[in-house]
């Protein structure tokens, strides 16, 4: 009964031309811009392998898989690849069911990829057992799950079990990914052109769906979902979204953003935000002075990909500054290349530091001096820094 659950979501198995019935892949090829995301060039294919595909619902995680599917199909046989919807198993004996049948009944190296695992309640269980009785030792193993809330948590129960793995976070396209697929070659040639998509990025993201012109709304759905997923407070969450978005840029305490509320309190505030946190919605940016990070102070919050802002801000019915828009995206693409990122303040703010950039956005702002090892960036020449920040031949 299980491997014919398994062989309907497997259409390799049965069809040659199972990518023309491959509900993921037929909707992908319609697009009008469409693209191999680099992510799935990360993840490790070489036995035995447990791999983490981390990041938000609508970002592109089971296209990329079924895309990388499509790549291993052209060198291995189709019954040793095998694609698991958890959203169909009801429990992790179900999942760790399936999952025994297909091994016993496929010989040598296999890969397994489990999609959206966290719809299994402990589905590391039957993970966890399969590898410790040594099942998948000549396997690849690849995991994704939309909420990173459960994933993140769980790949600490994971110690010493995940091979050759790695951990893989797929988020919206950055602004040098963003110009490529609309066709920019040469920004320095085309300059004109990029300031005009800059503009379009800021509105839009580097989300697959919105770049092909479909309504933001269902990036909206797929984060009230999580929310209401995980029992969080609909009200409690416009509130703090709120209050949030009406103080960013400026560097804030949780009490300063709980005292935006109706009463709710700052410990309130603060849960709500390492959820989103969590869920790759909104990164923080801490106070450092020196070598000294101060987790304490306040932090300038900002959010993982234009659109959120713009979506969150109209659904909580709260306004922004256009400087706040602007310097998120620079902080998160700084983040997104370096893995951390900070602010200073001392007498003079300096918004971004990072890897030993310094960096101040200045939108919006007055005039001020700053020493000669900070970047000061226009609006017209934050594009180039963007591209360039990812640019190795720069």
């Amino acid at each position: 009964m299980s491997l014919r659950i398994l062989a309907d979501m497997n259409p390799w198995w049965k069809y040659d031309d199972w990518q023309n019935r491959d509900k993921s892949l037929v909707e992908y090829r319609s697009l009008r811009i469409r693209w191999i995301p680099k992510w799935i060039d990360g993840i490790s294919l070489e036995p035995f392998s447990l791999n983490f595909v981390l990041g938000m619902r609508q970002v592109g995680k089971t296209t990329g898989i079924k895309l990388l599917i499509e790549r291993l199909l052209k060198k291995i046989d189709a019954e040793r690849v095998v694609y698991i919807d958890c959203d169909a198993f009801p429990d992790f004996v179900s999942l760790r069911n399936s999952l025994t049948e297909y091994l016993d009944a496929v010989s040598g190296e296999k890969f397994v990829f489990l999609d959206e695992v966290t719809s299994v309640r402990e589905w590391w269980k039957a993970v966890k057992f399969l590898i410790d009785t040594g099942k998948l030792k000549d396997c690849v193993v690849t995991v994704t799950g939309s909420s990173s809330l459960k994933v993140r948590r769980d790949l600490e129960l994971f110690p010493g079990r995940i091979g050759k793995g790695t951990k893989v976070d797929v988020m919206p396209l950055n602004f040098k990914e963003f110009i490529e697929v609309f066709g920019v070659k040469n920004y320095k040639l085309e300059y004109d052109r990029v300031i005009g998509l800059f503009r379009r990025y800021l509105e839009i993201g580097g989300f697959p769906l919105t770049i092909n012109g479909f309504s933001s709304v269902h990036i909206l759905n797929a984060i009230v979902s999580e929310i209401v997923r995980f029992g969080k407070s609909l009200e409690v969450t416009r509130e703090t979204l709120a209050s949030l978005i009406s103080k960013i840029p400026s560097a804030l305490s949780f009490r300063a953003i709980a005292n935006g509320t109706s009463g709710y309190s700052y410990k309130t505030v603060q849960e709500y935000l390492e959820f989103f946190r969590d869920l790759y919605v909104i990164e923080f940016a801490y106070l450092r002075e020196g070598n000294r990070v101060l987790y304490r102070k306040e932090r300038k919050v900002f959010f993982r990909d234009p659109l959120l802002l713009n979506v969150l801000a109209d659904w909580c019915n709260v306004e922004y500054l256009r400087s706040a828009l602007i310097e998120n995206v620079v902080q998160e693409h700084l983040f997104r290349k370096f893995g951390e990122i900070y602010y200073y303040r001392n007498g003079y703010e300096i918004d971004c530091i990072a890897d030993g950039l310094k960096v101040e956005v200045k939108t919006g702002k007055p005039h001020r001096r700053y020493p000669k090892d900070v970047i000061v960036l226009e609006e017209e020449e934050i594009p180039r820094f963007l591209i360039e920040l990812f640019d190795d031949r720069a």
